[in-house]
């Protein structure tokens, strides 16, 4: 007997018991299937990835996108169609970037700019290895453009574009000349609100001093042009940027976030002693989003969508603006909409300043005249102020030492929602039937790969849809509103899908929250259409709420008895509806954790009694609705909890035994070959090394039962992530946890009860069967010795029960 032989032998009773093990943990490894409940264009661009600018001609439809290494052209009426420009590092400049300290993925081209320049181009940049570069692609043949030995024509983005492709960034073109809000340095540590392009001397920025930028986080931009038909001021077109930044003005323990507003003014040149080369318009205010009734305010910005409500009139312009708070640990989003008029009127306010005396921020001293940061005007150029260069030094002075105004731009809510994150956002305005006023339908896109409609009308916003497009790794990072339309896009896909109209709401529930926006239920099509187009067959509000449920019987919850044992966890489903926020009673003695507007119950001794869900869906002056009722009822444990920890325990056991008999085993085996070999002396005694021959095949090891009967059965509990139970367009992001699940229907108990086998093979004594002459007295005593050694280990009190596989997200 060689001792490689047996050492082969150990190892396979090791490995054998572990591979059945892991062949059981990983046929419950569930695999993401992304399904998407739209008809529209979708597609999937499997060989581009890290989409993130979007780019639409409005007269032919086309979309371009900025990617990694490419830039691609979709066809917006031609689905499952694109064209693609591939944009790569070289070899030579990845190199001396990942010399640098950066990682091999970041070293690449993230196109992070795609803008028209009015000629028949696009001027694209990208981060191009931390060396932003710039190039112009034609439209025709969509091709790049090059020099005439055949090299990509680029120039030098600095400024114009970001170097790092985390990093925030906004852009915006005005009058051909683009402006930008990003970071000018390799380290990041810079940054600069520019007019990127045009005339060099008119290439100016803001002052390097934190008073004016303190480490902002840029989000967007937008170019507010006057009427040239109605502006009997003169006013000047302005570029609005909206960041969140550091507050200067509060001296707190820790660093306070806001978010702001800034603006510049098109006309401005810098001036001519002070702030040369830098803006002598840049004037910012905070932006305030409060519920008032709670009191909590929401201090980080990370979307803004401009929207006109009277299309040509610059003067309705309104901003939406999605917020989170910098203080919740939980999830939570609400969106705000700011006017036009109400932040021209906070910039023509008082100025803050800091008094060094006392640290305490107050307002300054008499404003100069002309008023610092004022574009020009038609009043401003009849005093001979028709540049920037000629504003005497005080007034640059003052302007360069206050940017910041007194006043706040408050706004209160459009809705408020927990345990979901919204990342970008879009805003269609739906005529009311029978009223001058318009309903607002956002648009919002979660970072779990889902589009939430809301429509808001008055105090109310009101659920409509629920859509899953993309994986829940995949946030949706642009939402784009063309025509009828909406094209959402996430880092991997595009989809688009529609965007106005009553058909949208496929039930007559769906239709029923849409009423507000002149949505009601056809009978004879049976399909939500706009009231006034189905005249006569369509039923009146009253008929129309009978029919899909009455606010009585939704409010009027049925009670569902869930008989539970203690120790499991439970989750309570309430459908939200509104997105105004819901909250449970419950009994007192209780442990119980949220999930959006579901509840987790740890299930206790003292954990009896009626459990129900209240939701505001009309307002705060109407009482909250109950949306879901239930009982608990405690019961003793089920016996197939027992029977798993005691069947687990032995399935340890035995595998440990086994490995170590293996090993025993070997051991005496190579112990008595070499006794052997000194008594017998090289090679002779023939029948002493056949006795050996015949040992090897008598052993035999206790086996260690198939692991596969211990999961193979399993039902993997599930836990509600970023969604409602709506079965109307809603989606459930699940995740495998220890949890009971519970629906409309009633309770979902896990299966514990596992399908074991009869019996697990006996621990059988550990000798050698078929003892030889000679030999049967040394193989008692260990096989003696073994048995001592597993009633030791059956007294283990460590060995509990196998371990079940770790939490892991899945969407459904």
């Amino acid at each position: 007997m060689k001792l490689d032989t047996c050492l082969l032998a150990a190892l396979v009773a090791l490995v054998l018991p572990l591979c059945s093990w892991t062949a059981a943990l990983s046929s419950h490894e569930d695999n993401m299937v992304l399904s998407s409940t739209v008809t529209s264009g979708h597609w999937k661009f499997n060989d581009v990835t890290n989409i993130s600018t979007f780019l639409l001609d409005p007269d032919t439809g086309m979309l371009y996108l900025g990617a990694r290494d490419a830039i691609i052209a979709v066809d917006t009426a031609k689905t499952l169609m694109y064209r693609k420009i591939m944009w790569n590092v070289t070899e030579e400049k990845s190199s001396s970037c990942v010399t640098k300290g950066k990682t091999e993925a970041d070293c690449n081209n993230y196109i992070r700019l795609l803008e028209f320049l009015g000629d028949g181009r696009i001027y694209a940049c990208g981060t191009y290895a931390f060396d932003p570069q710039c190039a112009f692609v034609n439209i025709s043949n969509f091709t790049l453009e090059k020099f005439e030995d055949g090299t990509d024509k680029m120039e030098i983005g600095k400024g114009k574009c970001p170097f790092e492709p985390s990093q925030h960034y906004t852009a915006v073109m005005a009058g051909g000349i683009l402006y930008t809000a990003t970071t000018s340095n390799f380290l990041g540590t810079l940054f600069d609100i520019s007019r990127a392009t045009g005339v060099e001397q008119e290439r100016i920025r803001t002052e390097r001093s934190i008073n004016w930028l303190s480490d902002p986080e840029f989000v967007s931009s937008a170019f507010i042009q006057e009427d040239q038909n109605n502006n009997p001021t003169g006013e000047d077109d302005k570029i609005y940027f909206f960041f969140t930044e550091v507050a200067k003005e509060y001296d707190f323990y820790t660093k306070v976030k806001v978010p702001r507003v800034a603006r510049v003014c098109k006309s401005d040149i810098g001036g001519m002693k002070t702030l040369q080369r830098r803006w002598t318009t840049f004037l910012k205010a905070q932006l305030v989003c409060e519920d008032r009734g709670s009191g909590q305010r929401f201090n980080i910005l990370t979307d803004v969508f401009t929207k006109q409500h009277e299309p040509g009139d610059p003067s309705s312009t309104h901003f939406y603006g999605i917020f989170t708070s910098q203080w919740e640990r939980e999830e939570m989003s609400a969106v705000c909409v700011y006017s036009l008029k109400d932040i021209t009127k906070v910039m023509d306010g008082p100025f803050k300043e800091l008094k060094r005396t006392c640290e305490n921020w107050m307002n300054p001293e008499p404003v100069p005249t002309p008023r610092p940061g004022q574009c020009l005007n038609n009043a401003l150029k009849a005093q001979g102020f028709d540049s920037s260069l000629k504003l005497p030094d005080k007034v640059l002075t003052f302007m360069r030492d206050h940017p910041l105004m007194e006043n706040s731009v408050v706004a209160a809510p459009l809705l408020v929602r927990n345990g979901v994150t919204y990342t970008k956002v879009a805003v269609t305005l739906t005529p009311l039937s029978n009223s001058k006023h318009n309903a607002t339908v956002l648009h919002l896109g979660t970072d779990h790969g889902e589009l939430h409609r809301i429509a808001v009308v008055g105090p109310n916003a009101t659920l409509l849809q629920e859509i899953p497009l993309f994986p829940a790794s995949e946030s949706i990072n642009n939402i784009l509103l063309y025509k009828d339309d909406a094209l959402v896009g996430s880092p991997n896909s595009l989809v688009k899908l529609p965007a106005k109209g009553c058909s949208l709401y496929n039930s007559c529930e769906m239709c029923a929250r849409a009423h507000s926006l002149g949505c009601v239920w056809s009978i004879n099509k049976a399909a939500c259409s706009l009231a006034a187009t189905e005249s006569g067959e369509v039923l009146k509000s009253d008929v129309l709420i009978s029919r899909c449920g009455s606010s009585t019987e939704r409010c009027s919850p049925e009670i569902k008895d869930l008989p539970v044992s203690e120790g499991l966890h439970v989750l309570l489903p309430c459908v939200q509806v509104s997105p105004r926020p819901c909250h449970w009673k419950h009994p007192p003695q209780r442990h119980t954790r949220r999930h959006l507007s579901d509840l987790e119950v740890r299930v206790t001794s003292e954990s009896n009694g009626t459990y129900m869900c209240f939701c505001e869906e009309a307002g705060r002056e109407q009482p909250a609705c109950p949306r879901a009722a239930f009982r608990l009822l405690l019961q003793e444990p089920r016996a197939s909890l027992s029977a798993l920890q005691s069947s687990s325990r032995q399935f340890v056991a035995s595998y440990i035994l086994s490995f170590l008999v293996g090993v025993a085993v070997c051991v005496f085996v190579v112990c008595l070959i070499c006794r052997h070999h000194k008594r017998g002396g090289g090679g002779h005694s023939s029948s002493t090394s056949e006795k050996g021959r015949d040992l090897l095949p008598s052993s035999d090891t206790p086996q260690s039962p198939s692991s596969s009967s211990l999961f193979s059965e399993a039902v993997p509990f599930a836990e509600k992530r970023n969604g409602t139970l709506n079965g109307h367009g809603g989606h459930i992001s699940e995740r495998k946890c220890g949890y009971i699940y519970t629906n409309s229907s009633g309770l979902k108990l896990q299966d514990t009860s596992l399908h074991l086998v009869d019996e697990f093979p006996g621990r059988e004594r550990a000798g050698l069967e078929g003892e030889e002459e000679g030999l049967g007295d040394g193989l008692s005593e260990i096989g003696e010795g073994l048995s001592g050694l597993e009633e030791e280990l059956a007294k283990l009190h460590v060995l509990r029960g196998a371990p079940l596989a770790q939490c892991e997200e899945s969407s459904i």
